[in-house]
């Protein structure tokens, strides 16, 4: 039986106790797909944004999508407050091996999301935050399946909570694209590694 993870994450935010706002370390893989995540869940966490991207296939496209993201945050949700992780594109680069020819979405995008949630699992669980989760599920390219599935198993390794989600539900992504033109993001046409990027130059 499918499960519907929005349904999940509106059950936890039902039963947050009034007054409180638990803290959330948020990964974000970019700023328009975080601008969406953050409106809806702002009034019910006390967010904290964790950039951790080792994907990116240049410094530059790194640099610019961190611009990017502490932009929004400046703009938008000042209560917000940011994490930047290491860029170690080496790391992505290593995990690849053997699964440069997987298409777009395949096992090596599995890889990836564990990476980047596996980061963010153990920053959580080092700075003692009461949830964490990714943005990634916002955008319809992204299997929310196997991204929750990620995160109960680090739930599970870690012993921190993991704040389940599909945020492409409730018209999510159209949300963060309009708030991306609200706030004139930049908004790149490829998920970021130099596999993605390929494959939208052919």
């Amino acid at each position: 039986m499918k499960i519907n993870y929005q349904l999940k994450l509106e059950e936890i935010i039902k039963n947050i106790p009034t007054g409180q706002k638990p803290s959330l370390l948020l990964h974000s893989c970019c700023g328009p797909c975080s601008s969406y995540v953050l409106e809806y869940l702002n009034s019910y966490f006390d967010i904290t944004v964790f950039y951790y991207n080792p994907n990116i296939t240049s410094e530059e496209e790194y640099q610019m999508r961190v611009k990017e993201q502490k932009r929004l945050i400046s703009l938008a949700y000042p209560n917000v407050s940011f994490i930047e992780g290491k860029y170690e594109p080496e790391v992505f680069m290593e995990m690849s091996k053997g699964f440069e020819e997987e298409p777009e979405g395949g096992a090596r995008c599995t890889k990836c999301y564990y990476l980047r949630m596996h980061e963010t699992a153990q920053k959580a669980k080092e700075l003692k935050f009461d949830f964490f989760t990714t943005t990634l599920s916002v955008s319809p390219y992204k299997d929310s399946e196997r991204l929750n599935q990620i995160g109960i198993q680090l739930e599970q390794q870690y012993g921190i909570s993991y704040l389940y989600a599909d945020f492409k539900k409730k018209n999510g992504y159209k949300r963060s694209i309009e708030l991306s033109n609200k706030y004139h993001l930049y908004r790149q046409n490829y998920c970021g590694c130099e596999f993605s990027k390929r494959r939208c130059i052919q």
